[in-house]
This record gives C-alpha cells, structure tokens and sequence, in this order.
C-alpha cells in the first residue's frame, strides 16, 4: 500500500468495534456506521507512517465521514457549513453586504485568517480563490479556499489535521491541513434529495418570515475496471432563493440627505441583508487503474459552476450617487458572481524494490466574472446603463510532485522513511471591467459604477511565480509506548526567496490506554499573488456612512510606496503543541490538546486612509483626482494565538440501540504582539492616518469567537437515527472607527443552538430524514444605535448563529 497522502485507507473491522476515537470524535457522534469506522482507520494526514490510525496519531486528527456530513443538515448542502456544525474549531461565517464574502465565503480554523489552513484533495493542494475579498470583515484582503467548490457528496471522508504541518506540506499550513478523501466505492451508489428553507419570526420589523426555499440533489455510481480498478463518479445541483433580514429605515442625516423624497423612504425596507441567492452545478469522478502487480495510475477531479447575487447597500433618490430620471425612487444595487472552479490531477503509484512511489501533475483554476446590475454611473447622468461588467479574476495552480517512503529496521525497530519533491508554477491576473463601469464624466458626481467601480486597464494584473520544493521525514516507533516523527522541508519561491520548515511530533502511551502527545515546528505563508499584484477601484459607503471612491493598491505601486508600503515578506509561525489522550474501556474516550501559535509578519489590508487632505496630496503629487481613500497590504503585525481543544465520547446500548454522547469545545486566544510604527511618509500625508488601527485590530483578535462548543447525543437502531446537538456559540466583539475618536464597540453575547434529526429508514437502501437547524429561532444580539446603521441592519453578520433564524429540512436517500 502507498503511504502517500493519496493513499486508501485500511480498516479493522474488530477493533473499530470499539466505538470512540481520541482525534475524531466528531465522526461517531454522527453516525451509526461511524461508530465502527474510525477508530481504528489508518489516517494518512499529519504523519507519513503507514501504520498510525487517528487514536495513536502524535497530532490531533479529527475524521469526518460521508454520514456526519449529511447529518450535519447544512444549508444549501454547503462542505464549509457542515464542517462549521461538525469542528467546534471551524468558523464559517455568514457575511452579508461583504463585497466578495457574498460570493466566496472565507473558513477560519483556530482564529487564524482563511488563507492559514491549507486544503488537500486526495493529498493533494487545492487552490485558493481568485476573487480577492474586500469590503468584508472575516477574511478582509485574503483570497481563500472555497470550501463550497468541492461538492459534498462527493466525499468518502475529511481528515482535519489541527496542527502546523508547513514541513510536511509547505506554504499555508500555519493553523492546520484539511485533507478531503473522495468516494472510492468500485460498486454501488446513491441518489440524494434535499429540500428546505427558513421559517423564522424576525422580531426587528415583527414578521413571520419563509425564505430561501430551495434545495439539493446528487446521484453518484461506481464500476470496477480492469483487475481491481475502479471508476466513481457523481454530479450534484442545487438552488436556494436567498434571505432578507433588513429592518425597517429611520433615514438619519449621516445617511441621506433629510429631503422630502428621501424622508419618504423612512420605515421602509430599503436595504437587504442576508444569504445571496445562489444556485450550483457539480461534477466529479475518481478512478484508478492497476497497471501491473506493483504499479498503478490514478485520476481523479472536480467542477464546480456556481452563480450568486450579493445586496449592496441602497442609495437614495437625493444623492449625488443617484439619477433619478433613472431611479427615481433610489435603488440597491446587487452584486452578481459567475464561480467556476475545477481541479483535477492523475499520477502513477507503487513500489520500486523497497521503495513506494507516488509521482502525479495536478492541475486547478479558479476563474470569477464580476458584474453589477440595477446600478448606474452617476458622472455620466441619464447616459449610464444600468448593468456592468466590473472585472475578471483566474488564478491557476499546476504541481507536479514525487513522493518516496520505504521501511526501515534500525537497532531492531521499524523506521518509516519518506523524500519527496515538489515544482509548483502559479498565475494570477484579472482582466478590466466596462469602460462605463470606471469611465469618468462629470466632476460635480461620483464616478465609477455604483457599489464597485469596474477594474480599470491600469488595475489590471498577470502575475505569475515558481515554487520548487523537497522535504524529508523519518518516524519510528522506538519503543513499545513511544513514537516519534521528524520532518523537514526546504521550499522557494521566484518572487521572494526561500524557507526552511521543520518539525517534531511525538507520542508516549505512559501507561495502557493514556498518551500524551505534543509537536514543535515552524511553519510559514507565502503572501498569495493577489495579495502582491492586486490593484482595484471602488465606491461605496464608508463606515461613517458617507460615499467614498477610494483605491486597493499593489505595494509595488509608486503611490502606495510613496506612502510607506514596503514589499511583502513571507508570514511565520512557530507552532507547539501538547495534549493528552485516554481510553476507558470500550465506553468513554477524551482527548485535550493545548497549543501556542505565535505568527511574525502577519499579512494584513490596511486601514482605509481617508483623511481630509488626502485627495489633495494624490492629486498634486501624482495627478490623480477623485481619490479620497487607500489601502494596500502590510506585513505590520505580529500576533500570538493560544487555545484548548477538549473532546470526550461516551457510548452505551441503549434501547436495543446504540447511544453515542460527544462533548467538543473549542478555544483560542489571539493577541497583538507587536504593531509596525505608520511610516513618516503615511504620517506626512495626514497626522490621523495608521497603517494598522482598531478596526484591523479588532478582525484578528475578538470578531471571531473566542469559544465554541458542541454536546451531541446520537441514537441508532435498525430503522431510526435520533440525533441533537446543542452547540454554544461564542461571544462575539465588533469594533468600528468612525474618525475624531468615535469608536463604537459593541459585544454580542453567546448564543446557544440547537439542532435535531429524525432518520426513518425503510430499507438498507432507503431512507428519509427531518430535521432543524437553530429550531429554537435564536438571534445574535441586536445591534445598538451607532452599529446598525439607521436601524437597516438590526444584526451584525460576525456572529457564527447567522441572522437568518431557523432552518427546517427534509431528505430522501436511496442508496444501490
């Protein structure tokens, strides 16, 4: 068997009869058949022995199987929300009017940005988005995975490796690895169907609410090819019609001008704010093909085409954003993203003497058109159109990587050896919008399309870089009770030099059935291309509320740098680790893992620099008018993460059934450090501007929560399947800054949910399913009077509840 990542798990049936597993919980507290999976299935993520299962693992390794993803009842059959119900660990918040966060929705993991975990599919690196997302909190200026571009059904499994792994992996791996297993099954398949929607009374304009009507459907097969190859494959579809929680509009004067066709429009609901309607088509296959007794080729990929619709915010009729022979009535402009995502890599596997080998080419892209529609160009009055094309963004990933292990005796005990290589060559560009969208008219309004000026010719970027990379990595088990693993990686990159990662990890089982485990390494980020390259122009709304047309701009820019910015260097972490695990018996099991992650050169967008005299300075300096507001990315903080993870399992028959108890939580703690001083030249060009200020702030230490929680209960029998879970949410700190030293801040309290399933399954082949999410309607804490906005959005979108009420859902499975 390949011990490469990529590799097909092996499974004991009798000893995964004993149900509870320290690393991955969350599996049983899902599912009946989980129960028997997982405790003993060899894991092939975190540590490249052929031998280690997620309960001798030295890191922690959570897995998650096809069935705790369905139960997880996630909305729009989204991977990221199932993962968020399923890993206490997992942030997946649902942002609204958030510019690119309406479309592409950023994951965090450990608190740590969305561009710090790094996702595998098969074993193998996944790309990130190309949609770089600004005008959002979580996530501000990253340009993350898209966890909802890999289809749900799929996976046979997904291994969570909650630790630093840059040595093993490379670039990314800071807060820990997702590695997503596609369906192997040479035979069989299944038919799925999902229907829900939202049924909720929203107190904040006292309404009985039914929206985002819609659902989803897969089917996938399997059929064995020559020997003992086979081919899976399966499509998947979904629709939702979207969620409007705005409240009701006061129109204050820091809004709208207190005219009568403004004033008109007051207890209104005049904004939107919700999930984006959206709907998805997804296909997928995985396959392999023995081609002699020791080699065989392998090809797997997905494709995902996705479209959705972002609210912006609105503007009124007596603006100067608006025309009203027009809009006579205002309008709110929305956002429309054209997704399509595909991956896909093959290779040749097996074993050469005593070595095994894994050679494979993988290839993905992510490519994103970005258009506007119920819009208009103010500076170009009754000529504007309506509808704009604002810009286009691709990024592509292509790697080619050889991976070797071989077993070793040394002094009488067996040592896993593993030398690889990695060739990865990255592309980034993005294409100008409409002239229209950016065209410039007249001086006495706005210009640019309304809600997202388009990219200008000038924006423009084609970046592109070389990455090579070689690591090596030995473990053993040098005694009976004490496995150690050590791994190291040297990688460069083209644009900026390279780094050394390493890493140690063990484990001591003290005594039978108690461990204690810890790991120690340093890890590191390359800055994304988009991050170095990009460069956009836009208006909207600041968070004064006042209209402003401000630029993103690259740091190679000879404006940014005249303001201080500097090129960006790679982020760097130094990870520990230190946990302990324990079986009692057959019935309960516990694992608890601390950890420090302390992370130098953070990459960060910077405060918006919009000081009075700022646009004079542009334009007598660079000949550039118009522009009030600039930001550009900085390497100026460093941070230090600290946090627990608790998770204990108790099983028992109960009622001629199995009862399975799971208790999750989550912490993690993340400070400032240390704060780059606002360069001279930033200062010169006005005494108020900061490079990194409370807002920045504010996103990396406490908008995410600090606590999370999880207890399920879980009962099967030969025809039912009862689950609950009760997760507590965390509280919650939102921090705006408004200039002249108003600073509102307000805190959302915790928030405790409860979800619920009902299974009935009629056959081994059939089954059908009801279910809740949040089914007791719960709701974050109102925003107060500096924060929602003339009362337009009662909700902050920070808090991992959502602002959408409860969820309500049926499901149908015939399984063949």
């Amino acid at each position: 068997m390949s011990t490469t990542l990529a590799a097909r798990p092996r499974v004991r049936l009798l000893a995964a009869l004993i149900a509870g597993s320290l690393a991955s919980p969350f599996a049983h507290a899902q599912s009946a058949d989980g129960q028997a999976k997982t405790l003993d299935q060899i894991v092939v993520t975190g540590v490249r022995a052929s031998n280690r299962t997620s309960l001798d693992s030295p890191v922690p390794v959570d897995v998650l199987t096809a069935q705790d993803l369905r139960n997880a009842g996630a909305v729009n059959g989204e991977l990221g929300a199932a993962l968020a119900v399923l890993l206490p660990s997992f942030n997946f918040p649902r942002q609204s009017n958030s510019g690119g966060s309406d479309h592409v929705r950023a994951a965090q993991l450990r608190g740590l940005s969305p561009d710090e975990v790094l996702v595998l599919v098969n074993g193998k690196r996944f790309h990130t988005s190309a949609l770089v997302n600004t005008d959002t909190k979580i996530g501000n200026g990253t340009t993350p995975v898209d966890f909802n571009a890999i289809p749900i059904s799929a996976i046979k499994r997904i291994e969570v490796l909650r630790d630093g792994a840059g040595a093993q992996y490379g670039s990314d791996a800071i807060a820990g690895v997702i590695n997503i297993i596609l369906k192997d099954a040479p035979t069989g398949g299944e038919v799925t169907a999902d229907y829900g929607a939202y049924h909720t009374k929203f107190r904040p304009t006292d309404r009985e609410i039914t929206d985002d009507q819609g659902g989803y459907a897969t089917a996938d097969f399997g059929t064995t090819l020559a020997g003992n190859g086979f081919f899976h494959a399966g499509v998947e579809t979904s629709h939702h019609a979207g969620t409007n929680r705005a409240g009701y509009d006061t129109v204050p004067d820091f809004i709208a001008d207190q005219t009568p066709a403004n004033l008109a429009l007051r207890d209104q609901r005049n904004y939107a704010a919700g999930d984006p309607p959206n709907e998805s088509y997804n296909g997928w296959f995985n396959s392999e093909l023995p081609l002699n007794d020791h080699t065989q080729a392998y090809w797997f990929g997905t494709y995902t085409q996705r479209h959705t619709i972002g609210d912006n915010y609105f503007r009124y009729p007596d603006s100067d954003a608006n025309v009203p022979s027009i809009y006579p009535d205002g309008y709110l402009p929305q956002s429309i993203g054209h997704n399509r995502d595909a991956q896909t890599a093959g290779g040749i596997r097996g074993n050469w003497g005593e070595w095994n080998y894994d050679g494979s080419l993988n290839w993905g892209r992510n490519a994103f058109d970005y258009d506007l529609r119920d819009s208009l160009n103010a500076s170009l009055g009754a000529a504007s159109p309506t509808y704009f094309h604002i810009g286009d963004y691709a990024f592509n990933q292509s790697t080619a990587n050889f991976d070797t292990n071989r077993q070793l005796e040394v002094a009488g005990r067996p040592l896993t050896l593993a030398i690889g290589g990695e060739y990865r060559y990255e592309v980034f560009r993005t294409g100008a919008g409409d002239p229209a969208s950016y065209a410039v008219g007249s001086f006495d309004a706005p210009a640019g399309a309304q809600a997202g000026g388009g990219l200008q010719p000038q924006d423009a970027a084609d970046l592109s870089r070389r990455v090579q990379a070689a690591y090596a990595e030995v473990s053993s088990d040098i005694t009976d009770t004490f496995f150690a693993d050590a791994a190291g990686r040297y990688e460069h990159y083209s644009d900026f030099g390279g780094n050394w990662s390493g890493k140690l990890s063990a484990r001591w089982e003290f005594t039978p059935g108690f461990a204690l485990r810890g790991a120690a390494s340093n890890n590191f980020r390359a800055p994304s291309l988009s991050q170095i390259g990009y460069e956009a122009t836009t208006s909207g709304y600041g968070a004064d509320g006042k209209l402003v047309t401000g630029r993103i701009l690259s740091v190679n820019d000879p404006l940014a740098r005249d303001l201080g910015a500097q090129p960006l260097k790679a982020e760097k972490s130094r990870n520990f680790s230190l946990g302990i695990t324990g079986q009692l018996g057959n019935a309960f099991d516990f694992s608890l893992d601390a950890y420090q992650i302390a992370i130098d050169h953070r990459v960060t967008l910077s405060e918006t620099i919009d000081n009075d005299g700022l646009e004079q300075y542009i334009l007598q300096n660079f000949g550039v008018a118009g522009v009030q507001s600039v930001q550009f990315f900085t390497n100026a903080v460093n941070t230090v993460t600290r946090g627990a993870e608790l998770v204990g399992n108790y099983h028992a028959t109960v009622a001629n059934g199995s009862l399975l108890l799971t208790l999750a939580y989550s912490h993690n703690n993340t400070q400032i450090r240390s704060v780059e001083a606002t360069p001279a030249a930033l200062i010169a060009a006005g005494a108020d501007n900061v490079l990194f200020g409370v807002e920045a702030r504010n996103t990396l230490t406490d908008a995410a929560p600090r606590q999370r929680g999880t207890f399920t209960a879980k009962w099967d029998n030969q025809h039912w399947g009862l689950l609950a879970r009760v997760t507590r949410q965390g509280a919650t700190t939102r921090v705006f800054d408004f200039g002249d030293g108003y600073i509102p801040t307000q805190t959302y309290a915790p928030r405790f949910q409860l979800d619920a399933e009902v299974e009935y399954r009629v056959t081994n082949r059939l089954s059908f399913a009801l279910g809740g999410d949040n089914i007791t309607n719960q709701y974050p804490t109102r925003s107060d009077s500096d924060i929602n906005y003339g009362g337009n959005f009662p909700y902050d979108v920070i808090s991992p509840i959502g602002s959408n009420g409860a969820y309500w859902y049926g499901r149908v499975r015939y399984a063949f």
